[in-house]
């Protein structure tokens, strides 16, 4: 029989070790394994009971719904031509210069990002952003780190923007007025500050003109009846977070009817998207959502309680920028999918309100932008890249982020500290 204070500690070296092994991936194991693996290992070794875990994935449930339902719609989205029609359109309205060209692709990864989540912008959007520049013979790697770094840049203006609003907010998602109130300036700041940094850093590679000529996809049927669709899902997702309800079955429901409508309409076998899914991704977030209940279950949470408590008493201004600096840089340590678990279950228990829930959930989604480690989205797309044959390296990626992501960062939580100085929604 092992003792609790050795069961403690065993279970917390096999979620260590797990996300540890899911981050450097060894021998290009998928992350999935790792993590699924960790969870095996608990129930036979019983530090973690089959009740617990049941808990736990329920609990992951309207995060997995609505990752099916994003995901689908993406996948819906690519097949009808929609995000090559949107490249396409940047390419040829930026009428031969870069500098124009690097503007309209952030506007497109921007308004992807908002309405279809970040994923879709990493994974989806980069290739046909990639295809398109390289038929214009333009170096394309500042257009490739724009969808990198607006994919989380821009990922909560809405709650829909990010699956890790979600898992922030588990069951408490505030409603839309109350998340615009807190977090529209705060993104927009965000979204200009990104913009403005990587205009600069990149600003010898926008200097040369476009020398290939691209030719504009015209949409097809199908392809605008998807728009149409992804627009009255929007209005769905936006009605039901206005009245404070789950996203994540609504989000399932309304892509499986849009899917269901543009397969009749274009006589496709809708099964070739399902299988399209990445089935492997929800297993990851259901087994994410066991390890983190397990660790909080023998109390490894009391730690970050006690230091989201004291940042709470150190006034307003120096504890939201503390709290959002070392969410922002511990999400390049464990990934934002484990942090937003553990932010969000330490939200909980400490009630933590206002300002500091703010700070929290601001730097869970902007935090990755520091490095390749910070967020299923850029890890996705940077394994979009190498299937492409492009390959950016850690530092490669961290040159960047170093400079964009504190000044995002700073720019966002003092945005979010003068709407709660002006308008005292708090």
């Amino acid at each position: 029989m092992i003792s609790p204070v050795l069961a403690h500690i065993l279970l917390a070296l096999i979620v260590g070790i797990s996300i540890v092994l899911m981050l450097i991936r060894p021998r290009n194991i998928p992350e999935v394994y790792w993590i699924a693996g960790g969870v095996l290992l608990l129930l036979v070794l019983r530090l973690v009971p089959l009740q617990l875990a049941g808990r736990a994935i329920a609990k992951a449930l309207d995060v997995c719904f609505f990752l099916i339902g994003m995901m689908l719609l993406s996948e819906l989205a690519r097949e009808h031509g929609v995000f090559d029609w949107l490249s396409s359109l940047a390419v040829r309205s930026a009428r031969g210069s870069c500098s124009r060209l690097f503007a309209l692709v952030y506007a497109v990864g921007t308004i992807v990002t908002i309405f279809m989540s970040n994923d879709a912008t990493a994974v989806v959007l980069t290739p046909a952003i990639l295809t398109a520049v390289r038929k214009a013979k333009v170096q394309p790697l500042p257009y490739l780190f724009v969808c990198a770094f607006i994919a989380n840049a821009a990922s909560f203006l809405l709650p829909i923007s990010n699956p890790a609003n979600l898992v922030v907010f588990h069951n408490q998602m505030p409603p839309l007025g109350r998340w615009l109130v807190s977090y529209g300036v705060p993104s927009l700041l965000s979204i200009a500050a990104t913009f403005i940094v990587l205009r600069w850093l990149f600003r010898k590679e926008l200097r040369t003109a476009i020398e290939g000529e691209v030719e504009t996809k015209p949409l097809r049927r199908e392809g605008t009846l998807v728009l149409v669709g992804l627009a009255a899902m929007v209005v769905v997702l936006l009605t039901a977070s206005t009245l404070g309800k789950d996203l994540g079955l609504p989000t399932c429901l309304a892509a499986l009817a849009i899917t269901a409508i543009v397969s009749i309409m274009a006589r496709s076998n809708p099964l070739r998207l399902a299988r399209e899914i990445s089935w492997a991704t929800l297993a990851l977030v259901a087994g994410l959502f066991v390890m983190v209940d397990a660790m909080e279950s023998v109390g490894a949470m009391q730690q970050a309680r006690e230091s989201l408590t004291w940042a709470q008493t150190v006034g307003s201004t120096t504890g939201t920028l503390i709290t959002g600096f070392a969410v922002g840089v511990a999400n390049n340590l464990v990934n934002n999918l484990p942090l937003g678990l553990i932010a969000g279950s330490t939200l909980q228990a400490a009630h933590a309100k206002g300002l500091i829930a703010d700070a929290v959930l601001i730097g869970v989604d902007l935090g990755p932008n520091l490095c390749i480690t910070g967020s299923l989205a850029t890890i996705l797309w940077l394994i979009a890249l190498r299937k492409e044959k492009l390959d950016v390296s850690f530092w490669d990626f961290l040159k960047v982020g170093v400079v964009a992501m504190p000044i995002a960062l700073l720019a966002s939580l003092g945005g979010a500290i003068l709407m709660q100085m002006c308008f005292r929604v708090h």
